[in-house]
């Protein structure tokens, strides 16, 4: 069998399986009534639904309001329906793994490796059913990995690379307004404009991605200004440090905080400014109280068997017990809840158990877009351990993990085409296989530890 005709067959071979898991993942969804709407799905649905009816575009000061305004002109063009929603970010899903194995092939990955990594993307329940739920994490990764694809190209025509720069801030700022994650982060974004000759700093195109990014959000900004006496979009980040700390479980919705406080939050103060002031308080005295060694222990025994727990928000969703974290909002039979438990289960061992090796044996040049994308992650990595996670949070990090999976898969299955990505000394196999060890630990043995289901 030639080359080409591999091809071919792998295409097919793809399309047959993405078309499976997609009427998999649409039955279970509709097959026997809708899912059931849970939480912030809830709040931007009805968010939606009253800007058609003329209601304010941005009524919250915690959530930022792409979302319910995505959803309302959705809804304006094709009915308030969810369906139209869920088509919708199934397409943004595609154009995620496109984007990503572009932003792959920028970063030095091989070809193989990106149409692996995109291959996982796209057929990993957990992930494909993002475009299910109306949170906004699909159209926000979207718009991050087009912001990274963007800055990419800028650094490759410095010179002239302007547009490509601000079509990047416009990204950001629009990634902003769909979720808070890139607020402490976005300046970072500037460094892929540092250059190692003379000038040092591309300044046009560092000047044209500031200013479209302020141009997008300055709508927003100019509302939280007027509303409350500050330029913001949305700050939740004390009421979701303060959960974080308080969290016990080490899985999603078992115990979860984050509904039952969020009432008292709202509460607390008439403004942003006094709510933060109320539960900046309560985070000091509680850490004041506990002691910030023991506090830090109990995040790091904690916060990451929630982010990246097997327990995905695709499984908390499915029918199961509820003293196990499981909210039975998919009415699904029973052997498709065990098949989608299973394929969860699977992809999601097998992302984490290639990409630890593939991260150990990688062994590219390192350059400034490596750079911002080790600052993205560590940044992630970092915020997650303090404020209130979820195993969904873990998305922005998966296109990543699934490439650096793609590499380790490209070179099992095609050793003879290696192209130098991986070295596969015996200490980076080790080192990886540790991690590996690792994070399917994180991953599996959280409901073990808190003895969930036992009385």
């Amino acid at each position: 069998m030639n080359l080409r005709v591999r091809h071919r067959a792998a295409a097919w071979a793809f399309l047959a399986l993405f078309a499976l898991s997609q009427a998999l993942l649409w039955y279970a969804c509709y097959g026997n009534g809708a899912k059931t709407l849970i939480g912030d799905e809830q709040g931007y649905q009805n968010t939606a639904l009253a800007i058609l009816a003329g209601g304010p575009w941005m009524p919250s000061s915690i959530w930022p309001p792409l979302q319910p305004l995505l959803l309302a002109a959705l809804y304006a063009l094709f009915g308030p329906h969810a369906w139209v929603a869920q088509i919708a970010q199934s397409l943004l899903l595609i154009g995620c793994a496109a984007l990503m194995r572009g932003l792959w092939r920028d970063l030095g990955g091989s070809v193989a490796a990106a149409n692996w990594g995109a291959a996982l993307f796209l057929l990993s329940p957990q992930i494909a059913g993002f475009a299910f739920w109306l949170w906004p994490e699909i159209p926000h990764l979207f718009l991050l990995l087009a912001a990274l694809r963007l800055l990419a190209a800028a650094r490759r025509s410095p010179a002239r690379g302007w547009i490509a720069a601000a079509a990047a801030g416009a990204c950001v700022g629009l990634a902003l307004l769909a979720k808070s994650l890139l607020a402490a982060f976005w300046p970072a974004f500037l460094l892929i404009f540092v250059r190692r000759t003379r000038p040092r700093l591309a300044w046009r195109n560092a000047l044209g991605f500031v200013l479209a990014l302020g141009v997008v959000t300055a709508p927003a900004l100019l509302h939280g200004w007027r509303s409350y006496g500050t330029p913001m979009i949305a700050d939740s980040s004390i009421y979701n440090l303060w959960v974080g700390l308080t969290d016990r479980a080490r899985s999603d919705y078992v115990a979860d905080m984050g509904g039952v406080e969020l009432p008292a939050f709202l509460a607390s103060g008439a403004t942003p400014q006094e709510r933060n002031a109320v539960y900046l308080r309560k985070v000091k005295d509680y850490v004041a109280e506990h002691g910030v060694v023991t506090v830090a222990l109990a995040q790091i025994e904690r916060q990451y068997f929630r982010l990246f727990s097997a327990k995905t928000l695709l499984v908390s969703q499915l029918p199961g017990p509820a003293c196990a974290g499981h909210l039975s909002v998919y009415h699904s039979p029973p052997w498709l809840t065990r098949v989608l438990a299973l394929l969860n289960d699977a992809s999601h061992a097998l992302i984490l158990i290639g990409a630890a090796i593939g991260l150990a044996c990688w062994r590219r040049k390192f350059h400034m877009l490596h750079l911002v994308v080790a600052l993205l992650l560590g940044y992630q990595l970092a915020l997650f351990g303090l404020i209130h996670v979820k195993a969904r949070f873990l998305l922005p990090m998966l296109p990543f993990l699934c490439a650096l999976c793609g590499e380790v898969l490209a070179r099992v299955l095609a050793p003879r085409r290696d192209d130098g990505a991986l070295a596969l000394s015996m200490p980076r196999l080790g080192l990886g296989m540790l991690l590996a060890a690792l994070l399917l630990l994180l991953a599996f043995a959280g409901p073990a530890l808190d003895g969930l289901c036992t009385g």
